[in-house]
């Protein structure tokens, strides 16, 4: 009797475990990849799913966007200066056949692959553009590498720089070039003003040339803002015209 039951509740229980190794759960973010001997079968899920054990394996798939640190790159400028570039990069799978059929590990290639791509558009510009236009360059970075990886059924959404780091030398220059930029602004508005300060007073003389009752008037404007000072000695000139006048007068007597 007792061989009698194991003998039907060993296979129960064999075919138990069977049927609970062929359900499979995916998640609402995962698909899996069914092959049947090898051969594709097909996309299956979310949801509750059969595989054949021994016939049929199923690979999952993460459809949520990944983050991906790319790790820091030296990059040689078109400009010759030597920076450590790193990043990040958003992407997710949006084919998960190709994603497992067409690249043996696509979280891998894409890693590898933003690496080069960093290094190879950084390369093409100077340092002030690395600078000045991150958003600009991570924008080129993020079509490259979408374009490259549209093969694997993955999409690139955002490649964002996170840092550009220089040697200590290169601080210091740049900080001088900073400061060398400062002073000829400085320079270059300081003479603009110099040169408008010399053409109103070339428009000032023209116009008491032309009137000289004014120019005594700005003389007795002068006597006027000197007397309200303290000074104990006025020295008051005269025009020159108004001195000829006088020594002739003397002459004359």
């Amino acid at each position: 009797m007792i061989f009698d039951s194991l003998s039907v509740i060993i296979p129960m229980i064999i075919i138990v475990l069977l049927l609970v190794s062929m359900i499979k759960i995916l998640r609402e973010y995962e698909r899996g990849v069914i092959f049947m001997l090898g051969r594709f079968w097909g996309v299956k899920g979310p949801g509750l799913i059969i595989v054949i054990p021994g016939l049929q394996q199923m690979l999952r798939v993460d459809l949520r966007t990944m983050v991906l640190d790319v790790p820091t790159q030296d990059v040689i400028s078109r400009d010759n200066v030597s920076v450590k570039v790193n990043a990040v990069i958003y992407f997710r799978v949006v084919d998960p056949e190709r994603a497992i059929i067409q690249v043996e590990d696509y979280y891998e290639a894409t890693s590898q692959l933003a690496q080069t791509t960093l290094r190879s558009v950084l390369g093409q510009h100077e340092l002030d553009d690395m600078l000045a236009e991150r958003e600009k360059l991570s924008t080129n970075i993020q079509t490259i590498l979408d374009n490259q990886t549209d093969g694997w059924g993955i999409k690139v959404t955002h490649v964002e720089m996170k840092q550009v780091d220089l040697n200590d030398s290169m601080v210091r220059a740049i900080a001088k070039q900073a400061e060398a930029e400062r002073e000829r602004r400085a320079k270059v508005i300081h003479a603009e003003g110099e040169l408008q300060a010399a053409s109103k007073l070339l428009e000032s003389a023209e116009t008491l040339a032309k009137q000289p009752e004014a120019i005594q008037l700005r003389y007795l404007q002068t006597l006027t803002e000197i007397a309200s000072d303290k000074s104990n000695t006025i020295v008051f000139p005269l025009p020159m015209e108004r001195i000829g006048a006088m020594l002739r007068d003397l002459t004359k007597k």
